[in-house]
């Protein structure tokens, strides 16, 4: 079990661990632990995968073994995903909206959830529930950093983590907002390299995201 607060305070010291959080659509549960180790090399501990593929649970158990990694699991929808995503290894949860259910589910299972939001009602009912940092998702769809600093003038008491379409060209713009403690992206693992098995080049990416300033 743990309180809406507390899970909000570990989601903030998860996102504050480096400026970019990967962003990882794994289909080989081989190319797990290496991945991991890869990018844990970089700078970048703190990795998100998402429930999108077959392997993606087998993919969690395996990252949760990595020394320096904090494996989390993207793409929460349900409490089913919830479970299975602790019971694989999970030390927090990403989802791209928020339910009742969801959160209760993640409260229950003592799993820290940085849960989505990309309106300020949104926003504003998330942190009446004592979270106060947000997952502001789909990022360049909902404005970008525009819309995200217009969002941080009334409410500066609500942190965020943008991802989708966030990318090396916008990353600064996102990063340099006062209301932003991390990026989602997925730039660091592409696609090409993670089935090559290029590690050094996906080491070379996540020290580079790392070394963004904020």
């Amino acid at each position: 079990m743990i309180t809406a607060k507390a899970a909000a305070v570990r989601a903030r010291e998860i996102c504050a661990l480096a400026p970019i959080v990967p962003v990882l659509v794994v289909e080989d549960v081989a190319h797990a632990r290496p991945l991991a180790e890869a990018l844990v090399a970089g700078g970048l501990p703190a990795l998100e995968v998402t429930l999108r593929t077959p392997a993606a649970l087998e993919v969690i158990a395996a990252m949760a073994d990595v020394e320096g990694g904090v494996v989390g699991a993207g793409t929460l929808v349900t409490p089913e995903d919830v479970r299975a995503a602790k019971e694989a290894g999970a030390q927090f949860g990403v989802s791209p909206g928020a339910t009742d259910a969801l959160i209760a589910a993640c409260e229950a299972e003592g799993l820290p959830l940085l849960p989505g939001a990309a309106t300020a009602s949104e926003a504003m009912a998330l942190y009446e529930r004592g979270y106060d940092m947000l997952k502001f998702f789909p990022a360049e769809a909902s404005g970008g950093a525009p819309a995200l600093k217009a969002i941080g003038a009334p409410l500066p008491q609500i942190s965020f983590c943008p991802t989708g379409g966030v990318s090396p060209s916008n990353a600064q713009s996102y990063l340099s907002l006062p209301n932003v403690v991390c990026a989602g992206g997925s730039w660091v693992a592409p696609k090409d390299k993670v089935v090559a098995g290029d590690w050094t080049a996906i080491e070379a990416l996540a020290r580079a995201a790392a070394a963004l300033p904020r």
